[in-house]
């Protein structure tokens, strides 16, 4: 039976368009149609079980779509991504034209495993998958750390050390480490803390406390950075802060402190839908 030229040609489109179509999670999709929001759970950036993160790609993204990486607190040596997950929903509302990618890290215990600078790395290697895997995600290679005290020492650490890319297009700190050379001398619970992730006093290796202090690897070049602090934070002090601030200053680099003089290791309440309308108004003045 011979087909007729009209359904030849019908056939031809047919094949025409299924051939434009790609593939995103094993689905076909057409290219010229918003993509959907989707969310990767437990993905692997490295062989070790705690080298995973959590993905959230926001409906109609793009190559432009920047993504907000979180990096939870500890100490270097407790807490989770799972700590952060119930800030998700809140962070999508106030950054709807973000991705976010909540991060795990090996963890240091007792003074002898996964010491620094393994976080300092699985940060680098995180970024680095994001990046890497940025065209099979639909999103730009542009990010903003986001870090709580020790996550928030990663952010920094990363930003202003390992970032020769550039793709680091803001920080966010919320109560960071800044200098560990000063701050094991604030008191026991600092030094405690240091010399369970180091396996070191600062004298004993004065060098793994320099290469792993933000504020000694600041220069003109470093990516607009916002600092939130509690005036009455008893384990990461303003002290902390205002040494960040200094070196921003003397080296011209965007920046603002937001100060709350009553509040300690973190906040809730009105204070921290205040800091998400501040960091809001920082990233839209301050990446393109």
């Amino acid at each position: 039976m011979k087909l007729s030229i009209q359904v030849l040609g019908f056939i031809t489109l047919l094949m025409f368009i299924a051939a434009g179509c790609k593939k995103e999670n094993g689905n076909d999709i057409n290219p010229d149609m918003p993509l959907a929001e989707i969310s990767i759970i437990d993905t692997a950036y490295g062989t070790d079980q705690q080298q995973k993160m959590d993905i959230y790609l926001p409906a109609g993204r793009n190559d432009r779509t920047k993504t907000i990486v979180l990096i939870h607190g500890g100490g270097w040596t407790g807490g989770s991504k799972a700590d952060l997950t119930v800030a998700i929903p809140e962070i999508k509302k106030y950054f709807p034209g973000y991705a976010i990618a909540n991060i795990n890290y090996r963890l240091a215990s007792n003074g002898t495993t996964h010491l620094f600078p393994a976080q300092e790395n699985d940060v680098k290697a995180a970024i680095n998958f994001l990046a890497e895997n940025s065209d099979e995600f639909h999103i730009a290679k542009d990010m903003v750390l986001t870090g709580f005290s020790a996550g928030a020492h990663l952010a920094l650490l990363h930003g202003y050390k390992n970032d020769p890319e550039k793709y680091i297009k803001a920080i966010v700190d919320f109560f960071g480490p800044t200098d560990l050379t000063v701050f094991g001398n604030l008191s026991a619970v600092q030094q405690l803390i240091l010399l369970s992730v180091t396996g070191k006093s600062y004298e004993a290796d004065p060098e793994i406390y320099a290469q792993s202090s933000p504020v000694k690897f600041i220069t003109a070049q470093s990516p607009p950075t916002i600092v939130l602090q509690g005036g009455a934070d008893p384990l990461v002090p303003p002290s902390q802060a205002d040494l960040l601030i200094e070196k921003l200053q003397e080296n011209n680099v965007i920046h603002q402190l937001v100060f709350y003089p009553g509040e300690a290791h973190g906040w809730t309440g009105d204070n921290l839908l205040d800091s998400f309308a501040k960091i809001k108004a920082f990233l839209e003045a301050n990446v393109e």
